[in-house]
């Protein structure tokens, strides 16, 4: 499957982006408890804040993990990316808790 792409507008450590990006992974164990729509309404909730990325591989990508995120009282892991040179999100991989 291929990674889907979705228009938006946020603010994410200071830096304007456009889109996200999600990659079908999270749909091989997780497509019961989640859909790209609820990460969408996670990805809302990253909106005007400031994170510290966890890793940053050899091509410039960050990589940043929000553990507890809750959603209509239920929590979530979000596993995602930024660029310098880009302006979208990338969901690498979500779940519930």
């Amino acid at each position: 499957m291929s990674r889907r792409v979705y228009p938006i507008s946020i603010k994410i450590n200071g830096k304007r982006l456009e889109s996200v990006v999600i990659d079908p992974h999270y749909e091989e164990k997780h497509a019961a408890s989640i859909t790209d729509e609820v990460i969408l309404e996670l990805v809302q909730l990253l909106n005007g804040r400031s994170f510290n990325p966890v890793d940053t591989d050899e091509q410039g990508f960050q990589y940043f993990v929000n553990d507890r995120l809750e959603l209509n009282g239920r929590f979530y892991k979000l596993i995602w990316i930024l660029h310098d040179k880009e302006i979208f999100i990338g969901i690498v991989n979500a779940y519930r808790r």
